[in-house]
């Protein structure tokens, strides 16, 4: 009886295929979807630049934009939409905001499906937080009929979200350390006080 409850009918799944269910929200086991996962080599990579000098101290040089794409889509598995993305933020930066028929100049001047730029590069640049868009609801007089022109800027959100988890990270570090060291002297203090 507990395993005909366990048990979903072959309607119930979308493949047609019998399967248990199990009480409560369930994981799937493909692993993490592919629109929310960011690129991040080993910290050594040959494909990044050195961020930080054997003490683990941070190196002045700071990375390229080029290369900040490289995280959000990497030049080695997604070529194409890497360098869409490096040229149009390259682009962006120049104006730090642009409007719909800005953005129809860019595709068209450089040869860009519209599917590929608006499916694929656009909306994972504005889930990344690199971009902010903003849409305004316009009604034409003659027709009555609404349209929404769109506005693209660029955003702080990527550098802030990558910030609090390095901060965070650190802080745990530091006090991990903190916390040995103070043990370490306790340690150390007790050993050298005189028996009575």
């Amino acid at each position: 009886m507990a395993e005909e409850e366990n048990v979903a009918s072959k309607e119930d799944s979308p493949s047609g295929r019998m399967r248990k269910t199990a009480p409560g929200p369930s994981v799937a086991t493909r692993g993490v979807p592919a629109e929310e996962t960011m690129f991040l080599p080993s910290h050594d990579s040959p494909l990044i630049r050195s961020f930080e000098d054997k003490n683990e101290n941070l190196t002045r040089n700071r990375w390229g934009l080029e290369e900040v794409v490289t995280f959000v889509f990497p030049k080695r598995y997604q070529p194409v939409y890497h360098d869409i993305a490096t040229k149009f933020l390259s682009l962006l930066a120049l104006h730090t905001r642009m409007e719909g028929h800005e953005l129809a100049d860019f595709i068209s001047k450089n040869g860009i499906s519209k599917a590929t730029f608006y499916n694929r590069v656009l909306p994972r640049l504005r889930r990344v937080g690199m971009i902010k868009i903003e849409r305004q609801t316009l009604v034409a007089k003659e027709s009555m009929r609404k349209y929404r022109p769109m506005t693209i800027h660029l955003a702080k959100t990527f550098g802030n979200y990558m910030m609090k988890i390095g901060d965070s990270w650190l802080a745990e570090v530091d006090e991990a350390r903190s916390k040995f060291d103070q043990q370490k002297k306790l340690a150390q203090f007790e050993e050298k006080e005189p028996e009575e």
